[in-house]
This record gives C-alpha cells, sequence and structure tokens, in this order.
C-alpha cells in the first residue's frame, strides 16, 4: 500500500526556521542602524526648530532670546504671550524625549533686560541606541555636533561652538 503524505518533514521545517533566523541576523542590526538615524534626524530638526523659534520669539517680544525653553511653548488651547509664547509643541517645550533624545535651551548675558545669546542642544536619551551625537546650536544657527553623544552640562554658546558644524 502507498500511503499519501501531505505536509512538510521535520527536516524541511528545520531548515526554512534557520533561514528565516539567518535573514532576521542580517536585517535587524540594519533597521536598528535605520532607526538611530531617523532619531538623528529628528533631533537636528528640533534643535533648527527651536533656533527659529527663538529668533522669532526675539523680534516678536522685543526682549531677546527666551530665557528658558519652556518660554517657547505653552499647554493647548495657547494664548501667547512672553512666558508662552506658543511657537514649539510643549513635549519639546518640557524638554522631551521626543524620538529617543532631550532637549535643552538657556538663554544667557542678559543685559538691561535683553538676553542676548542662547545655546539648545538634542543628547540621547541612551547614546549608542537612540544615537550616537548631540547636537547643538546658538544664536549663529550654525548646528553643530559632538560625536561622544554626551549630554552637556548647559547647552551655552561657548560650549557648543567647540563642536565641528554638521555640514
Amino acid at each position: 500500500m502507498k500511503r499519501n503524505q501531505k505536509g512538510f518533514s521535520l527536516i524541511e521545517l528545520l531548515i526554512v526556521v534557520a533561514i528565516i533566523l539567518i535573514i532576521a541576523a542580517i536585517a535587524i542590526p540594519n533597521l536598528l542602524r535605520a532607526q538611530m538615524a531617523a532619531h538623528e534626524s529628528s533631533a537636528v530638526g528640533t534643535v533648527r526648530t527651536i533656533v527659529t523659534s527663538e529668533v522669532t520669539y526675539q523680534s516678536t517680544w522685543g526682549i531677546g532670546y527666551a530665557l528658558a525653553l519652556t518660554s517657547l511653548g505653552g499647554a493647548a488651547p495657547c494664548t501667547a504671550s512672553s512666558t508662552n509664547a506658543c511657537l514649539i509643541d510643549n513635549v519639546i517645550a518640557t524638554g522631551g524625549p521626543k524620538s529617543g533624545y532631550l532637549i535643552a535651551a538657556i538663554g544667557a548675558n542678559t543685559l538691561n533686560g535683553i538676553t542676548n545669546t542662547f545655546g539648545v542642544s538634542a543628547y540621547p536619551v541612551t547614546p549608542g541606541s537612540t544615537g550616537t551625537r548631540t547636537f547643538c546650536s546658538d544664536e549663529s544657527g550654525v548646528l553643530r555636533y559632538n560625536i561622544a553623544g554626551a549630554a552637556m552640562a548647559t547647552p551655552s554658546d561657548t560650549g557648543c561652538q567647540a563642536f565641528p558644524s554638521l555640514q
């Protein structure tokens, strides 16, 4: 009697599982690198947004740059003032995390009620996992990076100017 078998043998199933595991071993590191690159791109965009918001804040309120990052945001519904300018999302205004990065900004060099400088930085929540570089800028608008990925003590303009500019 001939037996009609349907289905797969154990060896065939093990070979298919092995092939899937090999493909996953190749694909997952590339996926993680792509995710980290996306987080860094988001951090760069956030720093640029804050620089633009600082310039808008300066020209709108006439008191220089914002002393704190929270002054650029505001909870919805937002009524614009010099303490809640409604220029950026409240997630950014409270320092994040946003896409694996924490954000910090501070105004400095206040003279006669006018804040003349500011610094902004975005640094990874988990260096090496959510991102590898710290990004910063100041009133010059030049975006800079630190390959160490460490948080800056304060996002001052003098600390940021020591880093190379982002091309």
